[in-house]
């Protein structure tokens, strides 16, 4: 008879198996036995709480997008300010729990798996408008109409960042991805103020 409350940690420790499982290997071609052998228990008990390969990778990237949600609200809180919210969320983009090795690894290979399985194509949608809705309400005092636009073009820089790190050899330098999308709202910023000048 399984021990009580033993499920949410088992479950726990296959999720961050699968993470760093898919950061380790670099793809999706990663089998459920390795993942559980990772998290220290059987493959059987692996498809016992998820049923599915597709349901471990999908509650792994559940739990990245919580992460990720929680890195946000921790930025945010307590901050006064457009600027400084635009600042925030641009580091949270860049946090050591998402921009990690294994967590890069892990984003990008999401976003393959949203090609084919809806409920992922879902997830990442709710991740980029929320990361779109966040920038603008920050952007949209600094830069009014063109606040969806500079938001665009931020969010589409955070996710070519990741793209690159997964092709660089060493950990991954979030002070460099922080410092390339800065530099580019900056920029946009402050030509928004000379046209509105």
């Amino acid at each position: 008879m399984p021990k009580l409350g033993m499920e949410p940690i088992r479950r726990a420790a296959l999720v961050d198996a699968t993470i760093a499982e898919i950061g380790a290997v670099g793809s999706l071609e990663v089998t459920v036995s390795r993942i559980a052998r990772r998290a220290g228990m059987s493959s059987a008990l692996a498809h016992h709480y998820f049923g599915s390969k597709e349901a471990l990778f999908l509650a792994a990237m559940r739990h990245v997008l919580s992460v990720y949600t929680a890195e946000v609200r921790a930025e945010l809180a307590g901050l006064r300010g457009p600027r400084a919210r635009v600042s925030a969320v641009i580091r949270a983009s860049f946090a050591e729990s998402s921009f990690g090795r294994e967590a890069v690894g892990a984003w990008l290979n999401f976003y393959v798996l949203a090609q084919r399985a809806p409920e992922a194509r879902r997830l990442l949608a709710v991740y980029q408008r929320r990361l779109h809705s966040n920038l603008v309400h920050a952007l949209r005092p600094l830069a009014g109409a063109a606040a969806p636009a500079i938001a665009e073009g931020a969010a589409a820089l955070i996710d070519g960042a990741y793209i690159r790190e997964a092709l660089r050899a060493g950990p991954p330098d979030a002070a460099a991805a922080t410092a390339m999308v800065e530099a580019q709202i900056a920029a946009a910023l402050g030509e928004q103020t000379k046209r509105s000048a």
